[in-house]
């Protein structure tokens, strides 16, 4: 068949590349020029199936109150009139019950675990770099409370397969010696070794130009205008490229604009539930190689990851759910930056830092869309928050499947599928 993926993030590349792999024409849009230069440009870097905890979960109302007044806060709701804002709050809440955020942890844990495997999969054949790194990733904690918290959610991972352990501060520091200045100020951590981390922009690009090898036509600067579509199918996208309208055509489609994916998805009568969320990165050249970091971290008191790209180091977190705009918020972007100057002085030239804002396509449940729509022919590989370029080769291998006709190898709720 041929196959029309919309989007040349990080998930619609891996999209166009297992599609191919399962012997499809696929042809790949965007309206950018280039792929990965918006939400997969600049993130976090990390491959982190220990990253499984949702937003959503018991103790996120309480804390979302006390941030409503923080301008730095990790996780930032300003209230706009919008009713996709305001339904997508609260489709949130109603997540944050112990239930819904155990069964949310597994579809993130399952669907990590797997699409980890597939990256690998994917590098050892393709040999493609991306400054990558295989020393997995340890959570540190600088707050009692918060790292109390994170253990019945680690409990939760372990049983599902994800070998998260709990380990003491000198453990801690012993695997990544970058903590050693603030030892006396960790309460607890806790460490995955299979977890990973590198630039999924290279990552991007450089598939990319292997799937154009094996015959993936992209077509970059293409604006989506709207579908030819009937009842129950879609039968054209109609695009605007160098000022020329047209109509492409296919025997499928796969829609993976991130964020845009529910405007998108609303001119055809879906409902997808994506909100954008805003982060935040910095990226700062390693000034002290001894006191910079290999190990990829994460802050869970102040949201952060922390991810080695070679000699740049990338600090990426926050969350700001205030509409489309990707306008640079300096009272974040300093509040990043501080907190990693406090954790590792000597590392970086933090006066150097670079500052970068995306939008992450964001559920309430965190748990993407993939799988088939209501039009027999439009497939969802969307909403993956977070964790895009985590659950990236795991999702895309699964949509190949299910448009290939097969069933996923990944125990997941796929959209449109009976379980």
């Amino acid at each position: 068949m041929h196959i029309l993926v919309m989007g040349a993030g990080v998930v619609g590349v891996t999209t166009a590349w297992f599609l191919r792999q399962a012997g499809h024409d696929v042809t790949v849009i965007d309206r950018q020029g280039k792929p990965g230069v918006e939400t997969s440009y600049a993130n976090g870097g990390q491959i982190s199936v220990s990253h499984a905890e949702p937003w959503a979960n018991p103790a996120a109302p309480l804390k979302m109150l006390k941030w409503l007044t923080q301008a730095d806060a990790p996780l930032l709701f300003k209230f706009r009139m919008d009713p996709a804002q305001w339904r997508w709050g609260l489709s949130f809440l109603r997540q944050c019950t112990n239930a819904r955020a155990s069964y949310n942890i597994r579809q993130m844990v399952n669907l990590g675990t797997y699409s980890r495997g597939q990256l690998q999969a994917v590098r050892k054949q393709l040999g493609i770099d991306y400054d990558h790194l295989e020393k997995g990733i340890l959570h540190f904690y600088t707050s009692q409370k918060e790292f109390d918290s994170a253990l019945e959610p680690t409990r939760i991972m372990r049983e599902l397969g994800c070998d998260r352990q709990v380990i003491d501060r000198a453990r801690a520091v012993e695997l990544e010696p970058a903590l050693k200045p603030i030892s006396e100020r960790i309460v607890g951590a806790t460490y995955t070794s299979d977890d990973e981390s590198g630039d999924a922009r290279k990552f991007t690009q450089g598939l990319a130009d292997k799937a154009a090898e094996a015959g993936v036509v992209f077509q970059y600067g293409t604006e989506i205008l709207g579908f030819d579509h009937t009842r129950d199918s879609i039968a054209g996208v109609h695009t605007l490229k160098d000022g020329h309208h047209g109509t492409m055509r296919a025997d499928g489609y796969v829609l993976s604009l991130g964020s845009f994916s529910a405007p998108v998805a609303r001119s055809l009568g879906l409902f997808l539930n994506i909100y954008p969320a805003k982060g935040y990165s910095i990226t700062v050249p390693v000034k002290n190689a001894e006191a910079a970091f290999s190990v990829s971290l994460t802050d869970d008191e102040y949201k952060l990851v922390y991810s080695r790209l070679g000699d740049r180091m990338r600090v990426a977190g926050t969350a700001e759910l205030s509409g489309y705009s990707r306008d640079l918020n300096k009272v974040r972007c300093r509040a990043i930056l501080r907190r990693a100057a406090d954790i590792m002085p000597e590392a970086g030239y933090w006066d150097q830092a670079e500052f970068w804002a995306g939008l992450r396509p964001a559920t309430p449940s965190n748990v993407p869309y993939i799988g088939k729509s209501r039009y027999r022919n439009l497939y969802l590989n969307t909403g993956h928050g977070t964790l895009g370029w985590t659950h990236s080769c795991g999702s895309a291998a699964a949509i190949a499947d299910i448009i290939s006709g097969r069933k996923p190898e990944v125990d997941f709720a796929f959209t449109g599928m009976s379980r």
